[in-house]
């Protein structure tokens, strides 16, 4: 289902890697889905059950709201689940739900759609982006991050400006994580010739991404001008979980929001395009090759 937003003991110990409240709704809502289902329960009926809505059944089991335990009480009720130490798991999932991330701390320098995907990121196996002007955050140095947030003014940088910089560094520690994801960045050739926030900046930032590269879960490819612009129109990123219950994702940005995409015929176009772009891009050992080129000439 394409969202616009402005389980099992293994699947939650696996989405507390970081303490995401969002990934833990998610997985919630799937299992009291997979619940009323098995029980051969309408949402309707599940709805009268809490004296609510279709509508409020259907982004319980998507994640979307907050949960309530009397609601989740008898929901299980309705469902026949009545033994106790199932009901607890469902009951502390809850509680869980709802603990502020790491990220709640900046909550006042990030708009709320942006709060659900560094919940997500930081839960995923995989995550695959593709940009098309700027080097993607979580490779970015803070100088770089700095340049950008500030419109290339970082000596004018408020304190908000500050906080968001500050929260794209914290992001950045999942990488070098006992877990961390699987990181597959593939950018368009013009962003390493944007000199944003001026030579030394990116002369700094490519040495940063020739380090950050030599990470055996980090991958990096760039696609020639002579091939940009043909599979994708826009900057994506695509985050893939271990977890049964999280459903892949798709993350498109734009000025006031963000687009969600999870439906299957969605997740396996972005994923086919992906795959265009890596064949198209120069391989990452070609890749490195030529970022110590353009390196070289800042």
């Amino acid at each position: 289902m394409s969202r616009q937003r402005g389980g099992s003991a293994m699947a939650r110990d696996g989405a507390a890697r970081d303490g995401s409240p969002t990934a833990r709704r998610i997985i919630l809502g799937a299992q009291l889905r997979r619940l009323r289902e098995a029980a051969e329960i309408l949402p309707s009926e599940a709805a009268r059950a809490i004296r609510g809505s279709e509508s409020k059944i259907s982004r319980m089991e998507l994640g979307r709201v907050s949960l309530k335990e009397r609601d989740i009480e008898d929901l299980l009720t309705l469902y026949q689940v009545h033994d106790l130490a199932e009901r607890a798991h469902f009951l502390a999932l809850v509680t869980e739900s709802r603990q502020p991330g790491w990220w709640n701390r900046y909550a006042d320098s990030m708009p709320p759609w942006f709060q659900d995907y560094v919940g997500l990121e930081g839960v995923a196996a995989r995550i695959q982006t593709y940009e098309l002007q700027f080097i993607p955050g979580l490779l970015q140095t803070e100088a770089y991050a700095m340049a950008l947030a500030s419109s290339g003014h970082p000596s004018l940088a408020d304190d908000d400006t500050r906080r968001r910089v500050s929260l794209r560094m914290k992001r950045q520690k999942l990488l070098a994580r006992p877990d961390a994801p699987r990181l597959w960045a593939v950018i368009d050739e013009s962003v390493l010739h944007r000199p944003i926030g001026g030579n030394a900046i990116m002369r700094a930032q490519l040495d940063h991404l020739l380090e950050m590269t030599k990470q055996p879960n980090i991958t990096l490819q760039v696609v020639p001008f002579a091939l940009s612009g043909y599979a994708a129109e826009g900057s994506f990123t695509l985050l893939r979980f271990a977890e049964p219950e999280l459903p892949d994702v798709v993350y498109l940005e734009h000025l006031s929001g963000a687009l969600y995409l999870d439906k299957r015929d969605e997740i396996e176009r972005y994923s086919r395009t992906l795959d265009r772009l890596m064949v198209d891009a120069r391989t990452p050992d070609r890749t490195r090759q030529m970022l110590r080129k353009v390196r070289d000439a800042h």
